[in-house]
């Protein structure tokens, strides 16, 4: 209720009790002044309340570009279509008052490539709370939705925590993970909610951001990135224009995955097909020297040699891309530093 409103309120209750009628002219003026008083405070406690509990308001919701870029710049590594892909849709989705369906982004790469990490810094760049937000939506396909048998429960409880959190907060944002490993099918649910309406029984979907990731499609951006290294090209020469076709064609034609065929990429609403190419050498020796910094270690070039050998190459012969990417350089960590 509006700070006016506790005002109008209590003079309400006064006049309608009758209690207004008995007061003499001094004696309204000191309720009038208390009803003025009361209104501060509960104005206070109300701004008190919103600074210690996060609410869906610009203090714990604010898109922060420059935070965004420097942590693509500084923290993700081999990525260059991906990062410049996803600093301009989300400075763009977020700067666009009335955008006319939420923001959907499909990340697509072999494992420790980096999906997941972007998707939490684009958390950490909109929302104060960063993945800990009431408005960030998690949701893993092996653990939410295990069983075949029960898609049709699947699919009516996707739609409804969507349709509650999104009236809640128009800016949420929802992260499938393991989308290769969704049964088929089951994502069209949610397709009415990023389309382009207005609204859906009263509710809007249009300020919220949907990101998938998937290992699905790896395969043909490894395939582009081999054709580059055997041209004798520099992987920063590829752009999104020698991957997307192919890619969002793998993605739409495997069967074994939760995009087979839906209606997501067949009504063309996913924004874009990001790509993160396969890690080199050099890639994982960034990673490792970033990770030693994360823990407050001195980087050490020879540790981080250590590390980068002991993971596996292909091809198997020239040893150009690290199989796991950057996914087991903690662990590896742990045992050379």
């Amino acid at each position: 209720m509006k700070p006016r409103k506790h005002y109008v309120l209590l003079l309400c209750v006064l006049f309608c009790s009758g209690m207004a009628e008995a007061l003499e002219p001094i004696s309204t003026t000191i309720a009038v002044s208390m009803a003025a008083a009361l209104t501060g405070i509960l104005a206070s406690y109300q701004n008190i309340f919103y600074y210690f509990h996060e609410c869906c308001r610009q203090e714990w919701i604010s898109f922060n570009k420059t935070g965004l870029q420097t942590d693509l710049d500084e923290k993700l590594f081999g990525q260059h279509i991906a990062s410049r892909i996803v600093l301009k849709a989300v400075n763009g989705f977020m700067n666009n008052e009335n955008p006319k369906k939420p923001l959907v982004l499909s990340l697509h790469g072999w494992t420790g490539t980096g999906k997941n990490f972007v998707s939490k810094l684009i958390a950490e760049n909109v929302y104060k709370e960063g993945m800990h937000s009431s408005f960030v939506h998690l949701f893993t396909s092996t653990l939410h939705f295990p069983h075949p048998s029960q898609i049709a429960t699947y699919k009516s409880q996707l739609q409804q925590w969507i349709k509650g959190n999104i009236s809640n907060c128009e800016r949420s944002l929802f992260i499938f993970d393991e989308m290769d490993k969704m049964h088929p099918g089951l994502i069209d649910s949610i397709k009415p909610y990023l389309d382009y309406y207005d609204k859906l029984d009263g509710v809007s979907y249009r300020k919220s951001i949907f990101i998938f990731l998937s290992n699905a499609g790896g395969e043909s951006i490894v395939e582009t990135a081999l054709d580059f290294w055997r041209a004798g090209r520099d992987r920063e020469e590829m752009e999104l224009k020698d991957l997307e076709t192919s890619l969002s064609l793998s993605v739409f034609n495997n069967n074994k995955s939760g995009f087979y065929r839906t209606s997501l990429i067949d009504k063309n609403l996913v924004d874009f097909f990001v790509p993160f190419l396969p890690l080199e050498y050099k890639h994982i020796i960034q990673c490792t020297k970033a990770e030693m910094k994360a823990r407050g270690l001195e980087p050490d070039q020879n540790v981080a040699n250590k590390v980068a050998k002991d993971l596996v190459y292909f091809p198997k012969f020239d040893r150009v891309f690290s199989v796991k990417g950057c996914k087991t350089i903690d662990s590896k960590l742990d045992y050379y530093a």
